[in-house]
């Protein structure tokens, strides 16, 4: 039994008993009340004397991802999308394992219990690791394994993981602190196929479904684009909510979307640290309340907090709608408690058995020490003054004592299940192997660009030359009129190019295209249908090693390519170049062949950097060098086709120009 202290029960009446007493027997509590009738009720009781504490229900972190406390301090100061694609994802493919999910999550629960949080709702891969792990150190947890529609750490296909999904659920469903749970990452990683499997998995063994929703404009962008509805109009076409939805974000929602997730009773996770540091926005909590959806606070993970602190986030959660509202009264730090405790249990579908101090629910207790001169004097005008403590002055070092279950976790301070040094020791390890893997990466453009993926290496040998020429006509009419030569196919284009300019002869280029094709006609000039979405690539150009070969010039180097699928603005922040040039123009392109082979002969007209009259180019690419010496001699033969002269022959790339 724990007495004498200030009890903060966050029951239905929001009870605080000021000399309280919470009586325990197992893993459940079996009384509340005043310190004196607890007394009478049970007079053999074990007592713990917690005068000059408070003594509130374990913190509730309702959306973490455990192992990524590994990831902490990593990278920071990025874009959701250049933080997570850039760097989270390709450092995971090349290090989650079950060994960094252990560690990673036994990091992550010491700092969790010594800062009062007795429940997380986590989402990751190798769950049974998170789950093993957790309940070493005795905490509660919702587990959720991760799927996505492409390969994962744990997984190559999403098929696989809801296989090894179903078997994690058979494996914790009957535990006592872990509950499994299917986690869908997101709709923007999903299919509706993968979505609809998913929930009828959740349906099956009556476990929650936690999936990140509406986290990000770009998402919500995406989504009315690629589906034509937002992520929570979208999620509920498709039956995500016949599940147990446990919600991540929901920063950008509309009006209906509240009232779709109150209607379905799901759960929404606030993540204020997370989403400010990422810039992602502020979810609009107190709508959200105020529709009646159920609304936890999270920490998100340690790689984008970068802390779990959850008295941190709380005090956050209190005033960011007094920040944007202009009102002082919106959210009051009771309420904010209240998300931090019985709400954050009821958004995880929790609260009838953890959340608050009740007899029949699970003994999750946590003593908070008011000792240190940040928390002195103490007022006790009303139930008020409490709360203020709570939420606006209490840290995470002010916990004192942790009950889970029932069980002793925390002890003056000290965690009592596991050796910390150890953990220490180990998390250090691992970020000694990652920083040497990224500072390698960061070094080569060709690892940064395979980090992202889509990339293939294209022919090494390249045939160039380039001319000014006053009018396209001698060049097109020796095309349509040479016996020798035929046109495959023609294409009219508009190309925007961004190149990224690096220091360093050895450095290389990337080049981001974007090329529009205006007409298309084929080898009988017919026309063809065209796609009109534009094209985007993204071309890494190694050193150039040029030679001439009569008229024509043959470049060796290494040229990658792979499709340029996020935007501009995020290759920017990603390979932060030196210097950017952009260069546009309209192509005439001609697919040719010449005595059996293969050119390109493309007549150029540029408008950024404007340039008077046009140039010609004639290009083909091959793997061998002597095929390479064989069309240097053909190129030269077209250039005098076309009337040429030596002294139109320009050398360079147009970036150069």
């Amino acid at each position: 039994m724990l007495a004498h202290g200030t009890v903060v029960t966050m029951d239905a009446q929001r009870h605080i008993f000021r000399d309280g007493a919470v009586a325990f027997q197992g893993r459940d509590i079996v009384a509340v009340g005043e310190t004196d009738q607890i007394l009478t009720q049970y007079p053999e009781a074990q007592i713990v004397d917690v005068r000059g504490h408070i003594v509130i229900p374990g913190l509730v972190n309702a959306h973490t991802h455990m192992p990524m406390s590994l990831l902490r301090g990593l990278v920071d100061d990025q874009r959701l999308d250049v933080w997570l694609l850039g760097y989270m994802m390709p450092v995971e493919r090349e290090f989650v394992r079950p060994d960094f999910v252990r560690w990673g999550t036994l990091l992550s629960a010491l700092e969790m219990v010594k800062g009062g949080t007795t429940t997380f709702c986590d989402m990751y891969y190798y769950e049974d690791e998170v789950a093993r792990a957790a309940a070493e150190v005795g905490m509660r947890g919702i587990c959720g394994q991760t799927i996505l529609k492409f390969p994962a750490p744990d997984a190559a296909t999403y098929d696989e993981s809801l296989e090894y999904t179903r078997g994690f659920i058979e494996r914790w469903k009957d535990h006592d602190l872990i509950i499994p749970a299917v986690a869908p990452h997101a709709p923007y990683t999903a299919t509706e196929d993968m979505i609809k499997r998913c929930v009828a998995l959740a349906v099956e063994y009556d476990v929650p479904l936690h999936i990140h929703l509406a986290e990000t404009e770009k998402e919500v962008r995406d989504n009315y684009r690629e589906r034509g509805a937002p992520p929570i109009v979208w999620a509920e076409q498709v039956g995500l909510f016949q599940a147990k939805v446990i919600a991540a974000h929901c920063v950008h929602i509309e009006e209906r979307e509240m009232d779709l997730l109150a209607r379905y009773r799901a759960g929404v996770a606030h993540n204020p640290s997370s989403n400010l540091k990422l810039a992602s926005g502020i979810a609009p909590v107190v709508a959200m309340r105020e529709h009646g959806v159920t609304v936890g606070i999270g920490t998100d993970g340690a790689a984008s907090n970068n802390d779990l602190d959850m008295f941190e986030e709380t005090r956050l959660a209190a005033f960011l709608p007094k920040g944007i509202s202009g009102d002082p009264t919106a959210l009051p730090a009771e309420e904010a408690f209240a998300m931090a405790t019985i709400e954050g249990a009821k958004a995880l579908h929790m609260d009838h058995m953890i959340g608050s101090l009740e007899p029949g629910k699970r003994a999750d207790i946590v003593v908070i020490a008011v000792d240190e001169p940040h928390a002195r004097p103490q007022y006790a005008l009303s139930d008020e003054n409490v709360y203020s403590h709570l939420v606006y002055t209490a840290h995470a070092s002010d916990v004192r004592h942790v009950w889970i279950n029932g069980r002793p976790i925390v002890k003056d301070r000290v965690v009592l299940t596991v050796d910390a040094e150890a953990v220490y020791e180990k998390a250090q390890a691992f970020a000694d192997r990652i920083a040497d893997f990224l500072s390698k990466r960061e070094a080569s453009l060709l690892d940064k660009l395979i980090a992202i993926g889509g990339l293939k290496r294209s022919e090494t040998f390249e045939i160039q030359v380039k001319a000014r020429i006053a009018s396209p006509d001698q060049v097109v009419q020796v095309l349509h009129n040479d016996p020798d030569i035929e046109i495959v196919k023609h294409t009219i284009r508009q190309q925007y190019d961004t190149y990224f300019l690096f220091n360093g002869r050895d450095a290389g280029i990337i080049r981001y295209r974007e090329d529009n094709v205006i007409r298309t006609t084929d080898e009988h000039g017919s026309p063809v249908s065209l796609n009109v979405e534009p094209i985007y690539t993204l071309t890494l150009l190694g050193p150039t090693h040029e030679r001439e070969y009569g008229n024509s010039i043959i470049l060796s180097r290494s040229r990658f390519t792979a499709p340029a699928m996020y935007s501009l603005r995020f290759y920017k922040e990603y390979f932060q170049p030196k210097r950017i040039k952009e260069v546009v123009k309209w192509r005439d392109r001609y697919r040719i062949r010449y005595k059996g082979e293969d050119f390109a002969i493309n007549i150029d007209k540029l408008s950024k950097p404007p340039e008077e009259g046009y140039f010609l180019e004639i290009k083909s690419r091959t793997w061998s060098e002597e095929d390479a010496i064989r069309k240097a001699v053909l190129a030269g033969e077209l250039l005098e086709k076309f009337g040429v002269r030596p002294n139109e022959i320009v050398r360079g790339e147009y970036v150069a120009f």
